[in-house]
């Protein structure tokens, strides 16, 4: 049993017992639901940072209020953070983890972001790309990229209730959340981790806070206040009968590796189609082409997908991936500099992004994932439209 679900399950029994044997009043049990929550948001802080709220004269806070019930999510700008979780990772995450992954390249190949995931949601990000694979031990499931275990006593449960109580107080919001199992970690992906999954979406509690629609991303008030799943990860390993799914499949065999132009439909029956860009490696650079090189095809790229974003294919689902880096290149093009430019004279991919969705706000750009977002101010906004 997950650390979080026997948590609840041994605070539930508690209370009962304590009701039956000495009365308890409502505000008691809300004490002791508090203190429940406390434990797993704690636990989950590497990975979640902590909610510090927002402030009054955020624009980016509750941004989603403003549109109407009825707005297709595909139609929308959904800012989002590409591998969210690494936010908190550093040399001294790693050299402390060394005895689970033993040697790794430097913290500087994994990390693509500064802000924790709460901090992400009052900042306006709605989509957020997590990789998962067993903690050490295989017991529970944790926070992964590549083979830079992020966290390895915060469990994906303990994330998913910090995206509930998130929800709970901004319930005119909608988030996504796209999984994928992490290779390279060590770990297996075995049955039971497929079933683990299987059976977290298919609870009570995520009926309450995940849309449970299959196949199709839906309008706005159908998924306020819910998470809905984008699904990089596979159920191979389950029994045929394991057939119920939630959000909407996007099959990583058919998502193809480092592509510039992916289509894959998630929903033949309705002709749903996800239009990709995920070119996070510049491979058709020689490895001493320089950083400007490096950020002007990434640029290029992306701003290719994402005009086709405002011009085509208006009811499916655009997906453009503007983070990218190129390790084996001499000097190295890390995230943060292919995000961010080396800091003097190169300008990165955000900076260069900016403009181009200042010149053409109010069109349709759909989903755009980011390293390093909020180290270009404005960049969300420019996104969203505001």
């Amino acid at each position: 049993m997950a650390p979080i679900t026997a948590l609840i399950t041994v605070f539930t029994l508690a209370v009962s017992m304590c009701a039956s044997a000495y009365p308890i009043n409502n505000n008691e049990q809300v004490v002791l639901a508090q203190a429940a929550l406390t434990e797993i948001l704690n636990r989950g802080a590497p990975i979640l940072g902590y909610d510090e709220g927002c402030s009054k004269k955020s624009k980016t806070c509750d941004w989603m209020a403003k549109f109407p019930d009825n707005t297709k999510l595909v139609h929308m700008n959904l800012p989002g953070t590409h591998d969210a979780a690494t936010w908190n990772y550093s040399d001294a995450t790693q050299a402390s983890l060394f005895r689970y992954t033993g040697p790794a390249k430097p913290a500087s190949v994994y990390r693509c972001q500064e802000r924790s995931l709460f901090q992400s949601l009052n900042e306006g990000i709605r989509v957020f790309d997590l990789r998962y694979a067993y903690n050490p031990g295989n017991d529970t499931i944790g926070f992964h990229h590549s083979e830079a275990l992020l966290a390895p006593h915060t469990t994906l449960e303990d994330v998913l209730f910090g995206f509930y109580s998130w929800l709970d107080k901004h319930p005119t919001e909608a988030v996504l959340v796209s999984m994928n199992y992490e290779g390279g970690t060590g770990t297996p992906n075995d049955a039971a981790l497929q079933e683990h999954l299987y059976n977290l979406f298919q609870s009570n509690l995520a009926k309450k806070y995940w849309v449970q629609s299959n196949g199709t991303l839906g309008i706005l008030g159908q998924a306020r206040g819910k998470l809905t799943l984008l699904q990089r990860f596979t159920y191979t390993l389950l029994p045929s009968t394991s057939s119920k799914r939630i959000g909407i499949y996007l099959d990583g065999a058919h998502w193809s590796d480092n592509g510039k132009a992916i289509e894959l439909v998630y929903n033949q029956a309705e002709n749903h189609v996800a239009y990709i860009e995920d070119y996070y490696y510049m491979d058709e650079l020689a490895a001493d082409a320089g950083t400007a090189a490096n950020v002007e095809l990434k640029y290029n790229v992306t701003v290719a997908h994402l005009k086709n974003a405002t011009m085509y294919n208006h009811d499916q689902l655009y997906l453009s991936f503007a983070s990218a880096s190129h390790n084996d290149a001499v000097p190295q093009v890390s995230p943060r500099t292919m995000a961010l430019g080396n800091g003097t004279d190169i300008p990165g991919v955000n900076q260069k992004l900016l403009p181009w969705f200042k010149e053409h706000k109010g069109k349709r750009f759909g989903v755009v994932m980011l390293d390093f977002y909020d180290a270009v101010p404005g960049l969300v906004e420019a996104i969203i439209g505001l």
